[in-house]
C-alpha cells in the first residue's frame, strides 16, 4: 500500500482541484522547484507519468476523499 505525507496528500487535493503549480506550491508555503521536487517523487512512487494520472491513481486507491482546499483551511 502506497503511503502518503499530509503535504503530499494537500497537493494531490489541489491538483484535482485544477490549482497552478505556483499556487500549489504557494499555497504550502513550498518554493515551486522544492513542488516540483515533491511531485516528481510523488509521481515515481505512485507510477505515473503526470498530474492526471497521479490524481486519477490517488483516486482509484482512496487517498483523495473529500473535496477540501488545504490553501483554504485556516
Amino acid at each position: 500500500m502506497l503511503r502518503i505525507t499530509p503535504l503530499e496528500r494537500s497537493a494531490l487535493q489541489m491538483l484535482a482541484s485544477g490549482k497552478a503549480e505556483y499556487e500549489i506550491a504557494g499555497g504550502l508555503g513550498l518554493t515551486q522547484h522544492e513542488l516540483d521536487r515533491h511531485l516528481t517523487t510523488l509521481f515515481e512512487r505512485m507510477g505515473a507519468a503526470g498530474r492526471s494520472e497521479a490524481v486519477d491513481a490517488a483516486i482509484r486507491r482512496g487517498l483523495l476523499f473529500n473535496d477540501a482546499d488545504p490553501c483554504e483551511q485556516s
